[in-house]
């Protein structure tokens, strides 16, 4: 295995662990499986529990991504970080997209179809990362 593969396997994969983590302890214990009301706006507790570890996970993603698995890089820091927003911003997109679908449609308890859905969007952020936001000059 490459070594940054398993760079990246092993940053994404605590990462992935930490936003499952914070997602199922705001889900239960945060948000109490409850909607979230916003002003006018009322959040599904599934997407809101998805929301809060997002806040969590995207600098730290973003920081092990860059000093961690992709180093060898002569891109700016400002322009990888406006290419992992849009990167993470698809990854944003595909969670909402795949938890909707999971829990509102197939009915799934929110946890599994976080578990579920990460698969999906990790495989798509991995070809992301390395392929535009710290693919090297080469």
């Amino acid at each position: 295995m490459p070594l940054q593969t398993y760079r990246y396997a092993a940053c994404g994969g605590f990462n992935t662990v930490l936003d499952i983590g914070l997602f199922f302890i705001s889900y239960n214990f945060i948000l109490h499986k409850m909607p979230l009301a916003v002003g006018f706006l009322t959040i599904g507790g599934h997407i809101a529990a998805f929301l809060m570890g997002f806040t969590v996970t995207f600098p730290i993603g973003f920081y092990l991504s860059r000093y961690v698995v992709f180093q060898e890089t002569s891109v700016s820091k400002r322009t990888q970080l406006g290419k992992y927003f849009m990167v993470v911003t698809g990854c944003l997109v595909l969670n909402y997209i795949f938890l909707k679908v999971f829990v509102d449609v197939l009915g799934w308890y929110p946890t599994v179809a976080k578990i579920v859905t990460t698969f999906f969007v990790v495989a798509f952020s991995y070809f992301s990362q390395k392929n535009f936001t710290f693919k090297s000059g080469n």
